[in-house]
Parts: C-alpha cells; sequence; structure tokens
C-alpha cells in the first residue's frame, strides 16, 4: 500500500510540476516572449488565456482516460498520461518565440498546453481511483490523500525551479532564454515517474470488476446518463476550492509583481512556503478526516477558506512584505484542509465501473471553472476596475455556491468509498 501511494503522490508531483511551470511562466514571461506587440496588461491576459486553453482541454482528457481507465485498466491509463505531459512540457521549453517565428509561436504554445491539458485531464482521477482502491477501508481518508500531495509539492518544484533559474542566470537573461531550462529538465523527471508507475500493480477493485464482466463500454456515458446528478455535485465541491488555489498559485504572481511593485523572487518565495505548509499538513487533515469523517473536515475547512479568500487582497495590498509572507504560509495552511480529502470524497460519488470517468470529468470540469479561468477573470477584473475588490467579489461568489454544495454531501457513518452502484455518502 505504502508503495503504491508514493508512487501516485510522486507522479502526480511531477505531473502539476509540468502543468506550474506553464503557470508561473505564464504569469512571468510568456507575455514578453509570446505576445510582445501587445500592451503589457493585454500581454498579461493573453498569457492567462493560454493558460486557460489547458483547461479547456482537461475534460476531455477526463473522458479520454476515463474511457481507458474504466475498460484497460488504472495502472497502464496513467502510464500514458504521464509521458503525454512530461514530453509535451519538454516541447514548450524549445518552442521559437514570437521573434522567430511570429503569430505562429503563440499558435504552437496553445497546441501544446492543449496536450498538456489532456495529459493531466487524466491523471489526477487516475491517482486518485488507483489509490483508493488499493487502500484499507479505515485509512482511505489518509491513502487517498497521497496523490494530492502532487499538488503542493509540484508547484514548490516549479516556482522552485524558476528562483534557482532567475539567481543563477540573472533577470534578463531568464527573461530571453533561461526560463527554457526548467521545461527541459521536465524529461528527466517523467524517467523516474515511470519506472514507478510500471512497478504498480493493478487495483485489486478493478481486477475483480473485470472479471465479473462488469466494465461498461462507454463509460463516460455511463456517468452522464446514468450519475449525472453525483458528477454535477462533485464538480460544484471541486470549483471553490480550485478557484482560491489558482489565485494562490498563480495570479498571486502577476497581480504581486505588477500591481504592488513586489519583488519576483519575494513573490516565488512566498508561494513556495506556502505551498510547504499546504504539504505538510495534508496527511494531518487526512488522518483527522478518517477519525471523524471527510465530510466534516471538507465543510469545516470550506468555511475558514472562504474568509481567508476575503482577507487575501487586503492583506496583499498592504504591500507589507512581512504580513504577506505570514498571510501565504497561513493561506497553504487553509487549502490543506480542504484539499486532503477532496479525491476521496468526490471518487466515493461514483461506482468502482465508471469511477476513473466520473472522478475524472468532475475535477476537470470543476477545474475548468475554477482555477482555468480564473487567471484570467481576475486580470480582466482588475484591469478594468482597477480595483483588487472586484476579484475578492468574484470569489466569495464562487465561494459561496461550492460552500453550499459540500455541506449538502449527506452524512452517514460508512466508509467513504464503496463497490455499490449509487452515489457513496460519507461523514
Amino acid at each position: 500500500m505504502r508503495k503504491v501511494a508514493w508512487a501516485s503522490a510522486i507522479g502526480s508531483t511531477i505531473e502539476w510540476y509540468d502543468f506550474f511551470l506553464y503557470g508561473t511562466a505564464a504569469a512571468l514571461v510568456f507575455d514578453s516572449q509570446f505576445f510582445p506587440e501587445l500592451d503589457p496588461a493585454v500581454g498579461t491576459i493573453a498569457a492567462f488565456g493560454t493558460l486557460t486553453a489547458g483547461f479547456l482541454a482537461r475534460p476531455l482528457g477526463g473522458v479520454i482516460f476515463g474511457h481507458f481507465g474504466d475498460r484497460a485498466g488504472r495502472r497502464n491509463t496513467l502510464i500514458v498520461s504521464l509521458l503525454l505531459m512530461g514530453l509535451a512540457t519538454t516541447m514548450v521549453g524549445a518552442l521559437p518565440t514570437y521573434a522567430d517565428v511570429g503569430i505562429w509561436a503563440p499558435v504552437l504554445l496553445v497546441l501544446l498546453r492543449l496536450v498538456q491539458g489532456i495529459g493531466l485531464g487524466g491523471e489526477w482521477g487516475g491517482a486518485i481511483v488507483l489509490t483508493l482502491e488499493h487502500a484499507p477501508e479505515d485509512r482511505k481518508g489518509f491513502y487517498g490523500s497521497f496523490p494530492q500531495l502532487g499538488t503542493p509539492a509540484g508547484l514548490i518544484l516549479a516556482n522552485g525551479a524558476f528562483l534557482g533559474c532567475l539567481a543563477v542566470v540573472g533577470k534578463e537573461e531568464f527573461v530571453q532564454w533561461g526560463w527554457r531550462i526548467v521545461f527541459l529538465i521536465s524529461i528527466a523527471l517523467v524517467a523516474v515517474g515511470l519506472y514507478l508507475r510500471v512497478h504498480v500493480q493493478e487495483s485489486p477493485e478493478y481486477v475483480r470488476t473485470a472479471q465479473r464482466k462488469q466494465v461498461d463500454r462507454a463509460p463516460a456515458a455511463v456517468v452522464f446518463s446514468r450519475h449525472w446528478k453525483p458528477l454535477i455535485h462533485a464538480t460544484l465541491v471541486i470549483v471553490g476550492n480550485s478557484t482560491a488555489a489558482y489565485i494562490f498559485m498563480v495570479y498571486v504572481l502577476s497581480y504581486g509583481t505588477t500591481a504592488q511593485n513586489l519583488s519576483r523572487p519575494f513573490v516565488l518565495g512566498c508561494v513556495i512556503l506556502g505551498s510547504a505548509a499546504w504539504l505538510v499538513s495534508v496527511p494531518f487533515w487526512a488522518r483527522l478526516g478518517d477519525r471523524f469523517g471527510l465530510r466534516a473536515v471538507f465543510v469545516h475547512g470550506s468555511v475558514i477558506r472562504l474568509v481567508w479568500c476575503l482577507a487575501f487582497f487586503p492583506v496583499v495590498d498592504t504591500g507589507n512584505e512581512p504580513i504577506i509572507l505570514l498571510f501565504m504560509v497561513s493561506m497553504g495552511l487553509v487549502l490543506s484542509v480542504t484539499n486532503a480529502p477532496i479525491g476521496t470524497l468526490t471518487a466515493g460519488f461514483f461506482p468502482v465501473e465508471v469511477r476513473y470517468s466520473g472522478a475524472s470529468i468532475s475535477y476537470q470540469i470543476g477545474s475548468l471553472l475554477g482555477g482555468g479561468i480564473t487567471p484570467l477573470v481576475a486580470s480582466a477584473l482588475f484591469t478594468t476596475t482597477q480595483s483588487s475588490w472586484s476579484v475578492t467579489a468574484y470569489l466569495l461568489a464562487i465561494s459561496v455556491v461550492s460552500l453550499a454544495a459540500s455541506n449538502a454531501i449527506p452524512r452517514r457513518d460508512a466508509a467513504p468509498v464503496h463497490e455499490a452502484s449509487a452515489p457513496t455518502e460519507v461523514r
């Protein structure tokens, strides 16, 4: 079980490293390298637009990889998703810029981002499902949090790589060519992830389902036709977490450096330290979920997250670096409360025969509606209103909707995941 858990965590970390590299580059570099003819504010919006393109592809990736994950098995599908993601990321590091090939540069950038999105669309659901289906009933919350470690760990690696590269080559060289290094080294990380996943066994729950010939021909179609209610419910639960996370992980890199004139190393450092707090606290909240109920932990965490979202921009707007640093670390702790149980909660909404598809599609749609459009919407709102309160209002609206959906998760003294064909209820 430990081998499966760590293979999922490390593989997920590599996938998120690849995905977050793009988000960090979109906030710091891509406007000047791929959209130099645009006004800087408009160039930032365009760069975040390419970021959103990857999110548009993620639900498609969820459908594609969910189909094969439910029909052909979890492990092999996860191997393909990791390989696809890694190759696309490496190729971003070799792309010509606008100065080299003109309009083809952003076109190729968007195409590779779409490939990234498809690859990641099959990663999260598969990693969660494979881990849960290996886990003992009384520790599903704990082991189900291991793939969740990939989000903060990948963020730390991505921002740490950018920060280290910036320190070594200098600001001018970093913007011109140094940013490519962090994309090119992805190929080495992918080799490590592939080695780990090749040595993991298939899910025992899936094997039993396949032996009973309960595998659906079109699992995604079954999800949309017979499990559309839990699909919508899971999506609404996920969207608030994703929105808050991408404000913290991506948009603040652009907002802090342009609107508040904070240094890039400082803002990156804040995100790294906040992500470290997020990373180390996930197992604690997961264990608490196994003891007192995943629903209880998630709902209380959603309330706390809403309050922190209201305070986020007022704190950053102070420009006081010690206060901002302290708040960013606390924001990482708050995000971990809902991040730890969210995979186990939402995957448990679906039966084994369509669980890969259901978990993947709901998470990717929720991420698109949350994290995918959030940096783009936030940039547009701030550019239009010249006030961070408009972005705070947007955050508040999404958080309230997601909190209502979280509170509607049924209460029950049952294990979070079952092989039954009805959506699982959890405490």
